[in-house]
């Protein structure tokens, strides 16, 4: 097992060498931006980055926050690049960050602009029958794992602020209908989409459900639960989180990593995913650390912590290389992704992206207070 030591160096190297070098308007970590040519813009993969740089705190970490959003968000709380009426999930991931940096600075524009994503976005956002958030405009009537992570710790995290709780029980509610429509008994994990129509091409026509279970989505939802449990301290929610960490251990490859398809080992073209494994640990270390997931399971993720780190990051550069990172993952949409093995194992594999570097910074901080 990697020690516990290389694991922090690899951490603060990355801090160092890639997080505050870069510029807040085409950060080094945006694979997404630098392959599509994409304008500089509000969005989740920079929300994950300052997240997780956040956790560790320290003057200069927090000054890169604040210059970083500060580029992004107005003096009166305005976002600009964001459309509210995309009523876009993922938008909400940095709302989290805004509420932190107002808690450590003061500074008024981060409570305008938290206010102004729950009033001008949640508040009104569309939901299907059962109550929940659409995760997108264009994805109607589907609830998809990935808001777990990107919109529910805020919202949990507004009513705790506001002590409502009617918005804490609507989170609650949400979470709830994850476990009742997404779960899987048999394997214990969730499939990654729910359509409520269920007349679009990549659900199942009596369930609704898309066809696998995907890594990452999977580990949205086990760090969501990590960081709901922490804001609400209920019951249901640690049971949810610890038997999603013990579901997904039985999965780890004898090399202490998760697959993509997890479920699915015998697919030859299956392979370790780093940054589904990464939010795994951080979900598992962290349950540990506030009480609901056992002791055997945290050290679990613990190995696939250190699997990362000795088998897929080169160090030997002066910027350490993550890799086996798939870069996006979906449903429908104008690339019409059915949902399928095939599917998910076609998608792009990059190296240093976001969505496996925050994931790694997050569960190398929980490992540094086990």
């Amino acid at each position: 097992m990697t020690d516990k030591t290389v694991i922090e160096q690899t951490a603060h190297n990355y801090i160092e060498s890639l997080v505050l070098t870069s510029d807040p308007l085409n950060p080094k970590w945006n694979r997404e931006n630098f392959i599509f040519r994409k304008q500089p813009k509000w969005n989740y993969m920079d929300g994950c980055m300052i997240r997780a740089l956040l956790m560790y705190g320290g003057e200069r970490y927090i000054s890169y926050a604040v210059r970083f959003t500060d580029s992004y968000v107005d003096e009166d709380g305005g976002i600009p690049t964001i459309n509210v009426l995309d009523f876009n999930l993922d938008n909400i991931c940095g709302g989290m960050n805004l509420i932190k940096l107002h808690e450590l600075t003061g500074f008024e524009r981060y409570r305008m602009a938290y206010e102004r994503l729950y009033s001008e976005q949640l508040a009104v956002h569309p939901r299907l029958k059962c109550g929940s958030f659409w995760h997108k405009a264009i994805y109607p009537n589907q609830i998809w794992l990935d808001g777990a992570y990107m919109a529910l710790p805020f919202l949990a995290s507004y009513g705790s602020l506001k002590g409502d709780n009617s918005i804490i029980s609507d989170v609650l509610s949400q979470v709830g209908n994850i476990r009742s429509i997404m779960h899987d008994e048999d394997t214990g994990l969730y499939f990654h989409g729910y359509s409520e129509d269920r007349n679009i091409f990549w659900a199942d026509c009596e369930t609704g459900l898309s066809k696998e279970f995907w890594l990452r989505s999977n580990g949205w939802l086990c760090a969501g639960l990590a960081d709901l449990y922490e804001i609400t301290q209920d019951d249901s929610v640690g049971k949810m989180l610890s038997e999603l960490v013990n579901s997904l251990s039985r999965y780890l490859t004898d090399d202490g990593m998760l697959l993509q398809l997890p479920a699915r080992p015998e697919n030859v073209k299956n392979y370790p995913e780093t940054s589904g494994t990464l939010l795994y640990a951080y979900g598992a270390m962290k349950g540990h650390r506030l009480g609901v997931v056992e002791k055997n399971a945290a050290e679990f993720g613990i190995s696939a912590l250190s699997a990362v780190t000795e088998k897929y990051i080169d160090r030997s550069g002066d910027i350490p290389v993550l890799k086996n990172i798939c870069l996006m993952g979906g449903l429908g949409g104008e690339e019409n992704r059915d949902g399928s093995a095939d599917y998910y194992l076609s998608e792009r594999i990059v190296e240093n992206e976001a969505k496996g570097i925050a994931p790694y910074l997050m569960a190398a901080y929980e490992l540094s207070v086990y």
